[in-house]
């Protein structure tokens, strides 16, 4: 998967877990990890920042909690998730030439 795709996966993650708990860093990656995802500190430190610069959630020494903007956010998102779930989780047509192979 390409990392600018992974890091929107993991931020998805991120929001779920956050109506959970408090993230921490430390705890964060092998979570992350535990989903698949190839992921250092570095890249779970720069996704919890850039979701606070977003205001979805709040640092408070080195744990960050949901905010109310990051619950309407991941409500925004789970609908759009089971929108395209219902489209890009169904069997894909071949094409003609595929087919033809």
């Amino acid at each position: 998967m390409r990392a600018d795709v992974q890091n929107l996966f993991i931020g998805i993650h991120m929001l779920y877990l956050a109506h959970e708990r408090d993230l921490t860093i430390s705890e964060m990656q092998p979570e992350l990890e535990r989903h698949g995802y190839k992921v250092g500190d570095r890249e779970v430190k720069f996704e919890l920042e850039r979701l606070t610069e977003e205001n979805f959630l709040t640092a408070h020494g080195d744990a960050y909690s949901l905010t109310g903007a990051g619950i309407e956010e991941f409500k925004e998102i789970q609908n759009k998730l089971k929108d395209l779930c219902e489209e890009v989780l169904k069997p894909v047509n071949q094409k003609k030439e595929d087919t033809m192979a």
